[in-house]
């Protein structure tokens, strides 16, 4: 509101005096009678800009770093410096306030936890943000009586992943923690009903891409293995069928058509399939596709 004000007029709405900004407080005042018009305006002058040089970042650094829920307490907790206390009673006072209750000892575990294994995945801020408010919302439902920290957390990770459609798969969830895979799916299972979440299925493509730079195969065989499963997708239902089984079919069956010798222990050990789950998924997109080699 005032804010037009200021873009319409330079002059003071009480006295008509000339307006002055404090940029260091945000503040609009007037020069002549004092009149606060507006005060603690957002800063938006270093917006969009960006830094190249240490001098370049020193004058356009804003105060403080940004609001996060991947911090516990969200970046506002205050530390008392009790070097600088010589009251014994303000020091026993200090010592009692950097006792944390259990509630933010529970948040710091899982956002340390929640971190570690997103760091080891490579999944973006915002996969990261959406597991962490799930986690919060189950720690606000008491959906963690019984179960542990570490499940949960993997299991807001895999939901958060199906959400936002990143192709990463439980398995290597699971292979950066030590949580039983049981038990994961047990803490998934109670988040979809509790927090009443539709979660997407996993789209075969998306994986095709990834395993094919492990097997070092070329971009030849991942067009061909993409037109497989989008008309394997596009005719017939994918709905029990794990997506790592119809990918791993797909790349043997795009091997065998250009003649390439590569085995089915290789590829299923590269994308954690076993061997009868790959030939059931090769024979079937081979018959109902109608290829032959």
């Amino acid at each position: 509101m005032i804010s037009n004000i200021s873009k319409t007029s330079n002059f003071c709405p009480e006295c008509g005096g000339q307006i002055i900004s404090i940029e260091e407080r945000g503040d609009i005042v007037c020069g002549q009678c004092g009149l606060i018009i507006n005060e603690k305006q957002v800063d938006f002058s270093h917006t969009g800009k960006r830094a190249f040089t240490y001098q370049e970042k020193s004058a356009r650094e804003q105060t403080g770093s940004p609001v996060s829920i991947l911090t516990p307490d969200i970046g506002f907790s205050t530390v008392i410096d009790k070097a600088k206390i010589s009251n014994p009673d303000l020091k026993r006072a200090a010592k009692w306030d950097t006792r944390i209750t259990w509630e933010k000892r529970n948040l710091l575990i899982a956002t340390t936890e929640l971190k570690r294994i997103s760091s080891n995945l490579n999944l973006p801020d915002h996969a990261k943000k959406k597991a962490m408010r799930y986690y919060i919302e189950a720690f606000r439902r008491k959906l963690l009586r019984g179960r542990s920290i570490n499940g949960m957390v993997a299991a807001c990770i895999y939901l958060a992943c199906r959400v936002k459609e990143i192709p990463r798969t439980l398995q290597e969830i699971l292979d950066e923690t030590s949580v039983n895979a049981k038990d994961v799916r047990r803490c998934y299972n109670t988040l979809i009903r509790e927090l009443n979440v539709k979660t997407p299925t996993t789209d075969p493509i998306s994986l095709v891409p990834r395993y094919i730079v492990e097997l070092n195969l070329d971009s030849e065989i991942e067009r061909l293995t993409i037109n497989i499963l989008t008309k394997y997708i596009t005719n017939f239902s994918t709905s029990g069928k794990d997506p790592k089984g119809l990918c791993a079919g797909a790349i043997y069956l795009a091997c065998k058509m250009k003649d390439k010798n590569y085995t089915q222990k290789e590829i299923s050990d590269s994308i954690g399939v076993t061997e009868v789950t790959l030939r059931s998924r090769y024979k079937e997109l081979k018959q109902k596709l109608n290829i032959t080699i």
